[in-house]
């Protein structure tokens, strides 16, 4: 959804549905009968404008799914391994994924660019928000919240990010050296606020550039 400054929704962002089909199927079909039978019928048409994005199985064929197509371990409790109850979470496990999978990865981005704005003086608390869908390359959305503690508006903090960080999936990835064998170290006492464990997402050296570019 899109919101505008009051909290109100005044349209419809992004649309994903992921849905697994036979063989014999094509992707034209597919995304023929998930509009007319899903999206048209459950979403509001006011809602729904020239800029909303939808997207039907946007990483391709999706033949083979359930258990046979998506088998691993995860479920800690994320409340655990993050901030308790302080600050959101999208839902998704970070145990047993690998760096490509968003869930994990554009949380530790998003830990990044919010101890980096705050480094910078840019506002006293911030959280950051990412949004990506399945096979996406780029967010969808990032959103700044500063929760009235921005020494600039948090409109402006958001432009600023985008021009000091890269958000494609594949970008973090080697900027936070999220390759590199150090996850046990993850296994207990959280993955954020530990900044005695070598973790490249709780450094803050794009601070001094954020403050260059915002005054």
């Amino acid at each position: 959804m899109k919101y505008d400054e009051a909290g109100k929704p005044v349209g419809i962002h992004s649309v994903v549905v992921s849905a697994q089909h036979g063989e014999a199927v094509s992707h034209e079909l597919l995304d023929a009968f998930i509009r007319c039978t899903v999206i048209e019928p459950v979403i509001d048409s006011r809602w729904i404008t020239p800029e909303t994005r939808i997207h039907v199985n946007p990483t391709g064929r999706f033949v083979i799914g359930g258990p046979a197509g998506d088998t691993g371990v995860t479920g800690r409790k994320i409340m655990v391994d993050t901030y308790g109850t302080v600050g959101k979470h999208g839902g998704g496990a970070f145990s047993g994924k690998d760096p490509t999978k968003v869930d994990r990865s554009a949380a530790y981005m998003a830990r990044y660019v919010a101890k980096n704005i705050v480094a910078a003086e840019l506002a006293d608390r911030c959280e950051v928000a990412l949004a990506y869908v399945i096979g996406g390359i780029e967010p969808e959305a990032i959103t700044i919240n500063t929760f009235g503690t921005g020494r600039i508006p948090d409109s402006h903090i958001e432009e600023l990010v985008k021009s000091v960080f890269s958000f494609g999936v594949s970008d973090y990835i080697e900027e936070l050296n999220l390759r590199t064998p150090q996850y046990l170290k993850t296994a207990a006492y959280g993955h954020f606020g530990r900044d005695d464990q070598g973790f490249r997402w709780e450094e803050t050296d794009k601070a001094w550039l954020l403050k260059q570019l915002a005054f």
